[in-house]
């Protein structure tokens, strides 16, 4: 009787096993799904061969588990031969993208923790951060983050605070620069440092790189900076000069022309490091600060507007930078990529004057990867260590 029953459950399993191999053959499209049965076949083959007696029976492998696996690789496959190469352009292009992203989607914690693994300099009253491409100073309509925002947050975190005290912005750097950016413990220290930046006592460098070589290659632009409306299909204001001097009209010399009541004064000294393929590495060094000092004298007063500035590339229109075709092959990109380019303008160092007999304060602040990323590509050497 045990004789029978086994070769019962013997006959019953080849029935089961054929009627899976043929139910699964009949759906196979693929020369592949033949390895897989014959995998899978041999798997409940096993399974069944070392099954357990009766009473303690468990089902290893069904049909509908056989099935649907079988359907998984082959959608893992189909998924794997319809895949697109990704191209250096499109990586680029992403890398780019993630960049002017990135920081806006984090929680402002997360910000606010990056913004004290950054700290450059810290003393009794003063702290140094590297401001991260992108983040504004204030919070402005659609932006999530700011460093205004994450300021009490850091107060706490900050070695050698107590509870309650705050944090306070010394300048400001636009919401695409990069750098060095100056925090004080009090509010007298804030106010000290304001007073040194007005009275020109603070000595500030940025590192730029331009679409074109400036002519001379060093010098200073003394050129007043106005904001003025741009009349057109897209309206919009943008700070621009305001000369002192205009050409005579035989263009053999200049004549001094009446000052803007609202014009601004606005020097910046500047110095070429180093040029290859049409673009130049530029130590800036501003003596004022006027809103978009550095970008207005590189893009008006020397034509050699600041890699990734898509506002002052163009006077007339709101567009992306047009670069010319040896930048965008250096570069790895085409021309209707170009609105992904960050800004490449970064405060490498700032040096405050000391008090009491004591040194000079200097903040030195290393380069973006995005900017050295950069500087590769255009085969431009980095700068030296400060």
């Amino acid at each position: 009787m045990n004789n029978v029953r086994s070769l019962h459950g013997l006959g019953r399993r080849s029935l089961e096993r054929e009627w899976l191999l043929n139910s699964l053959s009949a759906k196979m499209r693929h020369p592949c799904d033949v390895c897989s049965v014959v995998t899978l076949g041999r798997a409940y083959a096993t399974s069944s061969k070392t099954e357990t007696p009766a009473a303690d029976r468990k089902v290893v492998l069904k049909a509908a588990d056989i099935a649907k696996r079988l359907r998984s690789e082959k959608e893992r496959r189909t998924d794997f031969e319809n895949e697109v190469p990704v191209s250096p352009l499109q990586k680029r292009v992403t890398e780019l993208k993630q960049l002017t992203q990135q920081l806006q989607t984090v929680h402002p914690s997360v910000l606010t923790k990056a913004l004290h693994r950054s700290i450059l300099y810290q003393d009794s009253n003063l702290i140094a951060i590297n401001k991260p491409y992108g983040v504004p100073i204030h919070t402005v309509d659609g932006v999530r983050n700011s460093i205004a925002e994450c300021l009490p947050l850091l107060a706490k975190i900050v070695d050698g605070m107590q509870t309650g005290s705050q944090l306070h912005l010394c300048h400001r750097l636009e919401k695409e620069t990069t750098g060095v950016l100056i925090l004080a413990k009090t509010e007298q220290a804030a106010e000290h440092v304001q007073t040194l930046i007005r009275s020109h006592q603070v000595e500030s460098k940025y590192l730029a790189v331009t679409v074109g070589v400036p002519v001379p290659s060093e010098g200073v632009i003394d050129i007043p900076i106005i904001e003025r409306e741009v009349t057109g299909p897209q309206p919009h204001f943008k700070m621009g000069l305001s000369p002192l001097f205009r050409v005579s009209e035989e263009g053999d010399g200049v004549t001094r022309v009446r000052s803007h009541r609202q014009a601004q004064s606005a020097v910046t000294q500047y110095r070429v490091l180093d040029s290859t393929g049409g673009c130049s590495l530029v130590e800036l060094q501003p003596v004022t600060g006027v809103k978009n000092q550095l970008r207005v004298h590189m893009a008006l007063a020397l034509a050699c507007p600041i890699l990734g500035d898509h506002k002052y590339s163009h006077w007339n229109k709101l567009a992306p930078q047009m670069l010319p075709e040896g930048t965008l092959r250096r570069l790895g990109l085409v021309q209707s990529k170009t609105r992904y380019l960050p800004l490449h303008l970064h405060s490498r160092k700032i040096t405050l004057p000391g008090v009491k007999g004591h040194s000079n304060i200097t903040m030195s602040c290393p380069l973006p990867k995005y900017f050295t990323i950069a500087l590769n590509r255009l085969q431009i050497p980095l700068p030296g260590k400060e």
